[in-house]
């Protein structure tokens, strides 16, 4: 133990000694942790927070798409263009033959477009949202002022529109928007509601936002329409037998023929947040391979500072020898100050990648910003082995030094 705390007490000797040598390596050890700790910072928060928008979406709900929602190479948009798109007209037999789910909801979409009441306008950032009245109950959307719509407002084409918090406090700063008219793309909406307020995640508010009726959406906003059906199941448990009665019907639907893989994808919370998380690997893969090309480097100075501090104690290595020290009482010495000089620098490294991921988490708008502790562990070990790795040959050398000569050294 005594060997142990000397050792540490001469590391950071060492570094006193040598300010500007220790310090860029120290720097440099830093970095590397910086770039992993940062990454896994970064990747946890942003994976939580997508998962949490997800779940707040309810476990029981999956999508049907004619192609899945996150594509990861050409080779495989390819695969789905010619895929027929899903029309209204299927939407609305495969809501009506839906017979075991809790709720079914058609949806499309379309974004950056302008929405004008009075004199006043919102950025081109707006994403006009064209629902029907099952998609409040299929992806818990909450509306706590005025009304949700009514299958009257999509079977007669109402022109009714629900808007988000964003769209509502830029028009209506001073009055209720509710009765009050938009336009958008030059049509006119009577406000019927007001969403409840959700955030933002990965800098885009998700109350920057308007819905009106599908019918409506389809007659002045789509031009190539092809839409997602959200079915929600009864309970979690009847999850997959709704899921398999979905399949049954699309199939028939669209004329796929027995044995032919299925011309849509079926998409639950899970399946979303599973090939989100396969994109942030690269994230994950580019910050550790940062950090390993710096933490070699550093390691490298390490090494030479170790072999410095040979040199200097020669004469101190030549007396303990004599004095009875053995060869593993050497190398142990030196190790642990290397492992010490990593550990220095790697704790710099990892409050700076704390800070670093949770303020770029902070800026992008995770709702649930949080510390990777296996990150944090996975540093101090690879810190430790850092030590021992390029700290091994100058304790080595250290240690093989003839006693006799170690003695007459100047």
């Amino acid at each position: 133990m005594k060997i142990f705390i000397e050792s540490i007490i001469m590391a950071f000797d060492a570094v006193r000694a040598n300010k500007l040598r220790s310090g860029l390596t120290l720097l440099s050890i830093a970095i590397g942790i910086f770039a992993i700790i940062g990454a896994g910072t970064a990747v946890t928060s942003l994976n939580n927070s997508v998962n949490g928008e997800l779940a707040s979406l309810g476990q029981n709900t999956f999508q049907i798409r004619h192609k899945p929602s996150i594509i990861t190479s050409n080779r495989e948009s390819m695969r789905y263009r010619s895929r027929k798109p899903i029309d209204f007209a299927q939407a609305k037999d495969f809501k009506r033959q839906m017979e075991s789910a809790e709720s079914v909801s058609v949806y499309d979409n379309e974004s950056r477009l302008i929405v004008k009441a009075n004199n006043l306008s919102t950025d081109p950032t707006v994403s006009v949202e064209g629902i029907d009245e099952g998609y409040f109950i299929c992806n818990n959307v909450v509306i706590d002022e005025g009304r949700e719509f009514t299958a009257e407002d999509i079977n007669l084409n109402r022109p009714v529109i629900i808007l988000g918090r964003d769209v509502a406090e830029r028009l209506f700063p001073a009055i209720s928007p509710l009765g009050q008219q938009v336009s958008v793309k030059g049509h006119r909406f009577t406000v019927i509601g007001l969403q409840k307020k959700r955030g933002s995640i990965l800098g885009s508010s998700l109350d920057d936002l308007v819905y009106v009726p599908i019918t409506m959406y389809q007659k002045y906003f789509a031009e190539y329409i092809t839409l997602t059906i959200f079915v929600k199941a009864p309970s979690k448990e009847a999850l997959s037998f709704v899921t398999d009665e979905a399949i049954g019907i699309m199939r028939t639907i669209r004329n796929v023929k027995p044995g032919d893989d299925n011309n849509f994808e079926i998409e639950t919370n899970e399946s979303l947040a599973a090939s989100f998380s396969g994109l942030t690997d690269y994230l994950t893969i580019f910050g550790f391979a940062s950090g390993a090309i710096a933490l070699i480097a550093a390691g490298v100075g390490i090494m030479n500072i170790m072999l410095v501090s040979v040199k200097e104690r020669t004469r101190e290595i030549g007396v303990r020898k004599a004095i009875g020290a053995k060869r593993w009482n050497i190398m142990s010495q030196f190790v642990i100050e290397a492992i010490t000089l990593c550990q220095i620098g790697g704790v710099f490294g990892i409050f700076l990648g704390l800070m670093g991921g949770l303020a770029l988490g902070s800026a992008l708008g995770f709702q649930q910003a949080s510390v990777p502790t296996t990150w944090v562990v996975g540093s101090v070990v690879i810190c430790t082995f850092l030590g021992i790795l390029f700290g091994s040959y100058p304790a080595w050398k250290a240690a093989s030094l003839d006693p006799i000569e170690a003695l007459r050294y100047e």
